[in-house]
């Protein structure tokens, strides 16, 4: 009999774990390796985090729902809260772990070393993976296939040249990955420069006990809550197919007016200082529920980008001078692959050429894959799983893949449409728009639902696979890896929503009036039609 293919994992973080999961789906071998002493990844808080360990701040909590981020044959348990703490998402992942035994094939406090081609590699694809445990032992074992699983909040970017002045800051500077608990601040003037979701959280945790906090940001950013209208999370109601739909067939200025205006409605951003030059849809969202509050407050002051520092103060742009004890980079992070020559995959300001965002197309042999190296506006978790399935699958050959210069024009073709579409950042370099990306991958495995055919086989999942949360169970309703607990799951995801926060029984009142079942049916009927519409 054949033996399995074996299959080297780096990193057994978010994506990490389901790659495990998705080799052994296919009959491989796999093999995972972590450098820490546990599961979890950037998720596994860790009061004091060694220096080349990116951890997380003591009080995070995600900005992705549990049914929104869940693998798709795993939910989240219904009695976990929607938007959970790490310590809770680490619960998860053990849970995980623990149902499809996946702690046997990793081996942890295990550091890769290097990853080479071995010589045969144009005919067999195979690597020579050096590894190094705890204990100092050195160790070279053969692979039939790489998965690099260690994402992009790798290593910590600190621009201290673009700040004339801070090396003679006489206060105390620090990246946000330095960060655990804001009591070191209390009573301190904190500027905190960057306004992404890092940025946004720990302005606000800082300003509850320094004595005064300033946002620096150069563009501004548009602020999205947690707790959407009737107090739903807000990306099951923001990311769904038919919401997919009216961007590609409305005038995107049209979307852009309506969305713009609607966050405005819940509060001014010029008024907050917050106004960016540019559309809704062009950078990355920062997602915060406290920021308007914190600003009102006086605690948190809005500034423009640091101009210069002297030894005690910041100078902004604006020509307002702040004196200040300590400034927090919430500047973001690089990501590289030491381990690696750079003739398998190169990195350049953050931007690496990826055949679907996975796959270095100049390899000779579909053996190596890089899992999770994106950044969609939503949750990371069920793309690594849908990507892990489509590596899988390409290396045992049920996918093939084209020719390298029609990658070539693929990669090319989604780099300009980004390019043209977000303003130029580091954080843009790997972004993907969740639904069409998804579908994408979907597509080719084989998974993706036909929104048509089940309207008319079982109307009302349809009903809640094309106008209700773009879940990931959805892509477990049919093709391989199907799972017979999909249908019931999605049937089922607003009641795991909805009954988290009601604890208390409510009396409805007596003046409440409920809409008529006809209403109802007939919104239903209408819906359908405008589908028709849309695909016929």
């Amino acid at each position: 009999m054949k033996s399995a293919k074996r299959v080297a994992v780096v990193g057994a973080g978010a994506s990490g774990l389901t790659c495990i999961k998705c080799c052994l789906d296919e009959d491989l071998e796999p093999t995972c390796f972590e450098r820490s002493d546990d599961i979890g990844g950037l998720w596994n808080y860790q009061e004091n985090s060694s220096e080349d360990k990116v951890s997380i701040y003591k009080s995070l909590t995600v900005n992705t729902s549990k049914e929104m981020m869940c693998y798709s044959d795993f939910p989240i348990p219904a009695d976990y809260p929607n938007f959970m703490s790490h310590s809770k998402i680490l619960q998860y992942f053990r849970l995980y772990a623990k149902n499809f035994d996946l702690m046997q094939y990793i081996r942890l406090k295990t550091n890769v070393c290097s990853i080479t081609k071995q010589k045969d590699f144009p005919s067999t694809g195979q690597w020579s993976v050096t590894t190094k445990d705890s204990d100092g032992n050195v160790l070279t074992s053969s692979f039939d296939a790489i998965m690099i699983c260690t994402g992009h909040h790798c290593y910590p970017h600190l621009p201290l040249d673009s700040f004339p002045g801070i090396k003679e800051f006489k206060g105390q500077y620090m990246h946000s990955k330095e960060y655990k608990i804001p009591q070191p601040f209390e009573g301190k003037r904190v500027v905190v420069i960057g306004i992404g979701n890092s940025g946004g959280d720990l302005a606000v945790e800082i300003s509850r006990c320094a004595e005064q906090v300033f946002l620096s940001t150069r563009r501004g950013a548009w602020i999205l809550n947690r707790v959407a209208e009737e107090g739903f999370p807000v990306d099951m109601m923001i990311i769904r197919r038919s919401t997919q739909v009216l961007r590609d067939t409305m005038l995107p200025s049209i979307l852009t007016w309506r969305l713009q205006r609607r966050q405005n409605s819940k509060f001014n951003h010029a008024n907050f200082g917050l106004q960016p030059t540019h559309s809704i849809f062009s950078q990355h969202p920062t997602v915060n529920d406290e920021l308007p509050n914190r600003i009102m407050s006086g605690t948190l002051l809005v500034k423009p980008n640091v101009k210069e520092f002297t030894k005690t103060a910041a100078i902004f742009e604006d020509g307002s001078v702040e004196e200040v004890d300590v400034v927090v980079f919430a500047t973001g992070y690089t990501f590289s692959y030491p381990c690696l020559d750079e003739s398998v995959i190169k990195v350049h300001k953050n931007q690496v050429q990826l055949y679907k965002h996975v796959f270095p197309p100049q390899m000779e042999q579909p053996t190596l894959f890089v899992i999770g190296l994106i950044q969609p506006l939503g949750a990371i978790m069920p793309l690594s799983e849908l990507q892990s399935r489509w590596a899988t699958r390409v290396f045992k050959g049920f996918i093939k893949l084209p020719t390298v210069p029609d990658m070539m024009s693929d990669i090319m073709q989604k780099k300009e449409r980004m390019e043209k579409r977000y303003v130029k950042s580091r954080r843009h370099t790997i972004q993907v728009d969740f639904v069409p990306y998804a579908d994408e991958l979907a597509e080719q495995i084989g998974v993706k639902p036909d929104v048509m055919r089940l309207f008319l086989r079982d109307p009302r999942l349809a009903y809640l696979v094309f106008f209700g949360p773009f879940t990931p169970y959805q892509y477990r309703l049919n093709g391989p890896g199907k799972w017979e607990k999909a249908r019931e799951t999605i049937l089922t995801q607003w009641e795991r929503t909805i009954n988290v926060t009601k604890t208390r029984t409510v009396v409805k009142c007596q003046n409440d009036v409920s809409l008529p079942l006809l209403l109802k049916l007939l919104a239903v009927f209408c819906s359908i039609c405008a589908v028709c519409f849309l695909f016929l």
